[in-house]
Order: C-alpha cells, then structure tokens, then sequence
C-alpha cells in the first residue's frame, strides 16, 4: 500500500494541451485548411469555386474546382478530397481535381464550416449557427449530433476542425462570435482542453496538423494570415503511435 501511495504520489500529471508559436504564414484568405503530406502543402479553400494547394513556402501547385457553388470546408480522404460548400452539399474530388462521384446531400446539415475524417473511415465536420460537431458515415448518415451549446465553455460558432491520428483527439476552433479559442475533445466528444488564441489572431477559421512535426496550423481570418504552432495535446504524445501516410522534407 506504501508503494502504490508513493506511485501516486510522485507521479506526473498529465500533460495538458500547449501551444506555442512558431511562425505566421500569409497565404490566400484562409477559411478551411488541410495538411497534404505527399506535397508539403496545405490546402486552402477560401469560399470561392476553387480550393488551392500551396507548398509552406507559398508556392501555388494546383488550383480544384467542383460541381458545387463555392467550396467552403476541405479535407483528404484517403488519396481523395471530400470539400463542401456550406449549403449542405458535398462532394468527392481527385487531387486533381477530378469528379470522383456526383454531389450529394447530407439531410440535416445546415452550414458545414469543416471536415476531417477519422481512422476508421468517419467523416467529422462542425457546423456554425448553430454550433455543432457531427459525426457522419462515409454515406452521408448521420450518426451523432453534439450541440455545441452543452459544453462548458459554450462552443458558440465552431469553424475548422482537426483529428490528430495518433490518438484521435479532435481538435476545433470556435470563432471571434465565440471562444476565440481552441477545443479539444476526446474521440467520444469529451472536452479535453481549451487552448485562447487572442494572443496570435483574432477570429481563427481552418485548421490543419502536420503529426510528423507536431504543427499545428491555424488560419485567422483577422489579418488573413495562418499561425504555425509547436502542439502538444492533452496527454502527451504517444512516440510510438503509428502516424499513417508518407511525409515530406522537414521544413
């Protein structure tokens, strides 16, 4: 019993979500963004027709259009794109820029803001006005609805979201109506951290994590600009974990 007091006693707390800066980028006019590790790259789309692909040192390599209004949220699913536009809409593109599927409609969705998509193939996306975080099958369904409404602090306008793959926290940012701040939730949907982001931008939209190096990038849309930060989520980083997909050249 002495020992196992001791353990306790002695043993460290676990390590909460930090951010620190590392950098600012200015690129486009950043609304929903997405690491793409065979590139180096983060794609950008800024609610105009196309999404854009830029390496970090700015450099344009591809432009993507779609059958849908505008594209308003981006993600990669697989060697694919999943983009939607905001109006309930969405649709899978290649890396090209390639119809891979028609556009198709998810009934209940009301002003997608962000994607991501989980390990096991689950599509998140967070929703504005009102706030929520959702989790759909890769059909279209939805299978769970967290208002945003019943977490404390209240998630008011949610806007990008992220998944780290290593342990499956999701990550998302709640806009200048909102927190100003980053959410952190567990895989269930249980609020893990909250991180403010008023010290590096006001308003913050996308949201993209390069695992490999532990950046975090968060696109403001107050000065158009994307903060790149050194992140550690709540609990550490699990060295071992397997981090899936190739990467690039260390910047």
């Amino acid at each position: 019993m002495r020992a196992l007091l001791a353990v306790l006693f002695f043993a460290s707390p676990a390590a909460a979500l930090e951010l620190e800066l590392r950098d600012f980028y200015d690129l486009s006019r950043p609304a929903s963004l997405e690491f793409d590790p065979d590139f180096c790259g983060l794609w950008i789309a800024n609610e105009g027709p196309e999404a854009v692909l830029y390496t970090l040192d700015g450099l344009e390599l591809r432009r993507v259009t779609s059958d849908l209004p505008r594209i308003k949220a981006i993600t990669l699913e697989g060697e694919a794109l999943l983009v939607a536009d905001g109006f309930g809409g969405f649709q899978r593109l290649s890396r090209d820029g390639e119809a891979v599927a028609p556009p198709f409609r998810i009934e209940g969705t009301l002003d997608t803001e962000g994607l991501a998509i989980a390990r096991d193939g689950t599509v998140l996306a967070v929703e504005d006005e009102p706030g929520h975080l959702l989790w759909l099958s890769p059909e279209g369904g939805v299978i769970r609805r967290l208002d945003g409404y019943s977490i404390d602090p209240i998630m008011h306008e949610p806007q990008g979201i992220e998944i780290d793959p290593r342990n499956g926290h999701i990550l998302v940012t709640d806009d200048w109506e909102g927190t100003n701040s980053l959410f952190e939730f567990s895989p269930d949907g249980e609020l893990l951290g909250l991180a403010p982001l008023i010290a590096y931008g006001r308003d913050p939209e996308g949201i993209a994590l390069r695992p490999s190096t532990n950046t975090l990038f968060i696109a403001f849309d107050g000065g158009a600009r994307i903060a790149a930060f050194d992140y550690l989520p709540t609990g550490g980083i699990d060295e071992s974990a397997e981090v899936p997909g190739a990467d690039c050249v260390m910047f």
